[in-house]
């Protein structure tokens, strides 16, 4: 019995190397509140989250207070039932963004602590079918970017062997994100792909619009057209629309895509595995999608997706925003355009504890412990 004797939790800040701007707000900072299991054999697991800027100390709290005493004495192999515990524990505040934040710090911790027991990596562990990935690029698509500067980024990661380059839209007119995704078309040529993201900025009428421009340089996928808990304005464009429809990132449960898939209003879901809750319900909605014929493309954690769309048959891309750079000593393993799973047992993430340490947020930092 992998007994759980002490839980660690804790939070650093990572401020993101280039400014982020979409359609609705800007990326500020990165809060990322971690976990450490260990298990009475001495064997430790560590798991987090992230937030964009807002609610990390809210996600310590929840952990502190409420979650983590809750792990002491459990067997963490029990892992489905221990998720299902937790979340019955916080039934007043789920489904919502902080609950799934802070139950994914601990199931990502727990699968670690799972595959690191077993000798094994995630990619195995969870499925194991094919060992890289091909990748698209979003970290130079931001909104406040100049035309010349999205067209340079795009043929930039096309000379690196990437498959694609993800841009934001949602300027004041349809006729400057027509100019400047013709600019990128023209410079690739028509084997790159073009993908666009509007992070919930439009209506109905105005997704139509822009669908049907998208349409004329063969846009790959249309993300986030609109508010995702608007599932039936996702439905009629879905319908209407010959350019695939994204959604997901803002989702925070297997319900949710579930309702997304029975009525048809996504071709693409892009299941966040820190704002789902976790590896345990991420590996649920990827088998549900796959019932339906859906791709799966996660948005970002691309060091923790990228062993996560290794495991199963129905995750075609990854996407590429670099996060663990400053905390890891080495970064993710790309080669000719597709990232590579990592074959060490765990998550495969190669902390600098070193670094964590140097730079936890005061008054984060907490240690819960068995009783003998």
């Amino acid at each position: 019995m992998a007994r759980i004797v002490a839980v660690e939790i804790l939070m650093i800040d990572l401020p993101p190397k280039v400014q982020r701007v979409d359609a609705i707000q800007s990326f500020v900072s990165q809060e990322t509140p971690m976990v450490r299991i260990t298990d009475a054999d001495g064997h430790v697991g560590t798991g987090y989250s992230y937030t964009i800027g807002t609610g990390g100390p809210a996600i310590v709290s929840l952990l502190k207070e409420t979650l983590a005493p809750k792990l002491l004495g459990r067997d963490a192999e029990e892992i489905n039932g221990i998720w299902h515990d937790l979340l019955f524990t916080t039934h007043a505040t789920a489904v919502g963004a902080i609950t799934s934040l802070a139950l994914a710090t601990i199931d990502t911790a727990l699968w670690d602590l799972r595959c690191r027991r077993a000798g094994l990596p995630l990619w195995k562990l969870a499925g194991g079918v094919k060992k890289s990935v091909p990748l698209y690029s979003t970290e130079g698509g931001w909104l406040h970017l100049s035309t010349e500067a999205l067209v340079a980024d795009a043929i930039a990661m096309k000379s690196r062997g990437f498959s694609g380059s993800k841009f934001k839209i949602g300027k004041p007119s349809l006729a400057e994100d027509r100019t400047r995704i013709r600019a990128v078309r023209e410079a690739v040529g028509d084997d790159y792909l073009i993908l666009v993201d509007a992070n919930q900025a439009f209506s109905l009428a105005e997704a139509r619009r822009r669908a049907a421009m998208l349409a004329e340089f063969d846009v790959f996928w249309f993300e986030e057209p609109m508010p995702a808990d608007d599932v039936g304005a996702h439905r009629e464009l879905a319908s209407a629309s010959e350019v695939p429809i994204a959604v997901g990132e803002s989702m925070y449960s297997l319900s949710q895509f579930k309702d997304y898939l029975v009525q048809n209003a996504a071709s693409v879901v892009q299941a966040d595995v820190a704002r789902v809750g976790g590896i345990t319900p991420w590996l649920k909605i990827a088998h549900l999608a796959e019932s339906f014929n859906v791709p799966i493309c996660p948005h970002f954690l691309m060091e923790l997706h990228v062993s996560l769309v290794c495991a199963v048959p129905n995750a075609p891309l990854l996407e590429y925003i670099p996060q663990l750079d400053d905390v890891t000593k080495s970064p993710m393993k790309i080669e000719d355009g597709k990232a590579i799973a990592p074959d060490e047992s765990g998550l495969g993430i190669d902390w600098d504890w070193s670094v964590i340490n140097s730079r936890i947020v005061e008054g984060t930092n907490h240690i819960l412990k068995a009783e003998a």
